[in-house]
């Protein structure tokens, strides 16, 4: 019977470094385990053999264990970022497990004391929040889902964007689930082996999902003890864990947790969550958004997709918020008709549109990167990046200081653009440097004048070649020995080297008192001076005491940022709405589109509409998409709308007029100009659409079955207020069955 690893740490053949794995693998289960030695972070046993098949690396051995080489392979600190990379898209977990004392005290304990490691981070797919790892035009959502079962069972789910703060809640029904979590799309899905058995039993659970699962202990999901810990978490928000369902707390409890574990102790910097209710939205079903292709083919690629087409933001945050109001479009006439007021004034004043588009160019990612300052994790560039988001939005607000009477939207945004802390963006330009390292401990980030004791103990590191080239040209003139050289390596330091043949006069009188002998090579022999040695004391002391202030000055910045942590997470939020306002109006104004009507009537009317995404094909072929109108508006006398069958032959654009009106409807409610003559539409409150066939083997379904079940999903759900598009349902029955599914 194998050992468990606790046992496996107690075997007294363990070496003290292998028994110091042991026990730091047995407290992290589930998790490669990078573990720091010197320069490299290495894996052993079944991690190794795991790591190496993933990463292409080659499999070593080290050593015995139990009677068995021990699999080992290892990755460079400086390139670990690129494999953590592979191994987290490929749905592994790795915990990283630094050195975190100096070597040095450890000798202090014996000779054969290891360094003391921990682990100071747990990465997962949906707790990332360096770039390099992320897309940075896409959200990176960890989601948890929560089941409580009182008479009737209730879903929850608490979402949250680690590498921003994003926080949400929405309590869900069971029908419900698949839909939210297809338009979350999250990185990562909490649950419990109960809520899974549950979603299984009822068909809910989509295959999908395997991949990004990880199934959480059931105390993880207290409501009880949640309550507490979000207090704790949000202490400095008006949030109340109370206002939540039992179900919700569970489940944002449970994110919160998972990010506390990830980070370490570190903090959660999440901001306080917002509750999500659906009835604000327009639904849209899994099946829907799979075949309007809104964010990515139905290949799965994102070239041919709606938002593709439509994406014109330019800046990251931008592009992630359209994103969000692609895949939950208004369902409140009133707020959608704001959004469009903001885009109508820009979309008719393109000379402003341009001078803001190209302003916000610039704009770095404000809210990743006071993200990573939060959790103790950014660098000098992310405070240069706050400092120049900060101008930039200044500079943004000046655009609007002309305008008369504008649109609620636009006007809020500039408030909040000019209330962005100028003297916080003068602070950090006056301390930062042009040429910025990554990481603080590298030091050289503070510019030359910002502080003058830094610029003291600069003057001795950086003048070091001119200090030593002086004693070098002054040791030649005392020895008369022309080929006297004084150079530096990792092990002895500053030296001084002469030919082996002039070696020994350095070890005569009048020299012999003044130079200390080092080393004697082949043709060569090395030396000291008392001089030297000060000098080098005094150089490495400079470069210590330099960094030591430098890290004084990044500490004192970053705690003057994060101290205003709301209002730059507002003035982010700012950034990235104008952004996505200014694109939906340059889109207006470049392809003809045109400002819908929405009202709560139940008007449906399009006059010459295009498919946005085949006009965008076709146009780039030089040529033209032929428009068309469509008529669905409904009689209020009777409550109802229209039925319209449309007919044809293959490949005669039936399914591009079908999908074009659900298109219009999506972008209308988002509040995006759309592609038409015209467009009065009555607030609609779901869309459904079936097009095309497709089966669904894992769950035994046919795809007739799949049909159907979808078709009686859509009329059990549908409203009044609902668009429908159905496309070639029960083909391939008989005559008597199909004509059974019209008239149901």
């Amino acid at each position: 019977m194998d050992q468990s690893p606790i046992e496996q740490a107690q075997t007294p053949a363990l070496t003290p470094m292998m028994a110091q794995y042991f026990e730091i693998k047995a407290v992290n289960p589930g998790y490669l385990l990078f573990y720091r030695m010197g320069d490299f972070y290495e894996l052993f046993f079944e991690d190794a053999e795991i790591a190496s098949a993933a990463l292409g690396i080659v499999l070593t051995k080290r050593g015995k264990h139990l009677g068995e080489d021990i699999a080992m392979c290892g990755v460079p600190i400086h390139a670990a970022n690129d494999y953590l990379n592979k191994l987290i898209k490929l749905g592994h977990r790795v915990a990283i497990c630094e050195q975190v004392e100096d070597p040095k005290e450890a000798r202090k304990r014996g000779a054969k004391s290891v360094v003391k490691r921990d682990v100071v981070r747990l990465i997962t797919a949906g707790t990332l929040t360096e770039d390099d790892h992320l897309d940075a035009r896409a959200s990176n959502f960890l989601a948890a889902l929560a089941m409580v079962r009182h008479g009737e069972t209730d879903f929850a789910l608490a979402w949250a964007d680690v590498s921003t703060g994003e926080t949400f809640t929405a309590d869900l029904s069971a029908e419900q689930v698949q839909d939210e979590l297809a338009r979350i799309d999250p990185a990562e899905l909490l649950l419990t082996e109960a809520t899974r058995a549950a979603l299984v039993e009822r068909h809910l659970f989509a295959p999908a999902w395997t991949a990004i699962t990880h199934t959480a202990p059931a105390d993880s999901f207290d409501s009880e003890a949640a309550t507490s810990n979000l207090r704790a978490a949000f202490p400095d928000s008006a949030f109340d864990p109370s206002s939540l369902s039992r179900a919700a707390r569970a489940a944002l409890g449970a994110v919160v947790a998972y990010v506390r574990e990830s980070q370490k102790g570190v903090g959660v910097a999440l901001r306080a969550p917002v509750a999500d209710a659906t009835t604000r939205r327009m639904a849209i079903d899994q099946a829907t958004r799979a075949s309007l292709e809104l964010h990515q083919t139905q290949r799965g690629q994102q070239r041919g997709s709606l938002r593709q087409v439509i994406d014109l933001t330019v800046t990251a945050p931008g592009s992630r918020l359209l994103s969000a109001r692609l895949a939950a479009p208004l369902a409140d006439a009133a707020a959608i008709n704001e959004r469009l007021d903001a885009v109508d004034l820009l979309a008719n004043d393109t000379l402003l549109t341009g001078r803001l588009r190209a302003d916000l160019k610039a704009v770095p990612d404000l809210a990743r990167a006071l993200t990573r300052l939060a959790l103790d994790r950014g660098g000098p560039r992310d405070l240069a990046a706050i400092g120049k988001a900060i101008s930039a939005a200044s500079a943004l607000a000046g655009h609007f200081a002309r305008l008369e009477d504008v649109p609620t939207v636009l006007a809020r945004l500039a408030a909040t653009l000019a209330a962005a802390p100028l003297p916080l963006a003068s602070e950090l330009a006056l301390a930062l440097d042009d040429d910025l390292p990554l990481l603080s401990r590298d030091g050289g980030f503070v510019r030359k004048g910002y502080d003058a004791a830094l610029d003291d103990e600069r003057v001795l590191a950086s003048e070091t070649r001119a200090v030593i080239a002086a004693l070098q040209a002054r040791l030649i003139e005392e020895t008369d020995v022309r080929s006297l050289k004084i150079r530096h390596n990792g092990v002895l330091g500053y030296f001084v080297e002469v030919p082996a043949a002039h070696g020994t006069r350095l070890l005569e009188e009048p020299h012999r008192q003044s130079f200390i002998h080092r080393q004697t090579l082949a043709n060569a022999m090395r030396f000291t001076t008392t001089e030297l040695a000060d000098l080098e004391g005094r150089i490495a002391r400079a470069h210590e005491a330099a960094l030591e202030i430098e890290l004084k000055v990044f500490a004192s910045l970053r705690y003057d940022v994060l101290s205003r942590t709301d209002a730059l997470r507002t003035l982010a939020d700012a950034l990235a709405e104008l952004d996505v306002t200014t694109a939906l109006a340059h889109l207006a104004a470049t392809r003809a589109y045109t400002r819908p009507d929405i009202d709560d009537s139940l008007a449906f009317a399009i006059e010459s509409g295009r498919h946005p995404v085949v006009e965008d094909m076709v146009s780039a072929e030089g040529r033209s998409f032929v428009a068309n109108d469509a008529d669905l508006s409904g009689d209020e006398a009777i409550g109802g709308g229209r039925l319209w069958l449309v007919t044809g032959p293959n490949m005669g654009g039936k399914s591009t007029f079908l999908r074009q009106n659900a298109l219009i409807a999506i972008l209308a409610q988002m509040g995006s100009f759309v592609p038409a003559a015209a467009a009065h539409i009555g607030v609609v409150d779901r869309v459904f659409s079936r097009v095309g066939a497709s089966d669904d083997i894992a769950h035994g379904r046919s795809t007739f079955m799949v049909e159907m079940v979808e078709t009686a999903a859509i009329l059990n759900r549908a409203t009044r207020r609902s668009l429908v598009v159905l496309d070639e349902i029960g083909r391939g029955t008989a005559t008597f069955d199909g004509l059974s599914i019209a008239w149901a």
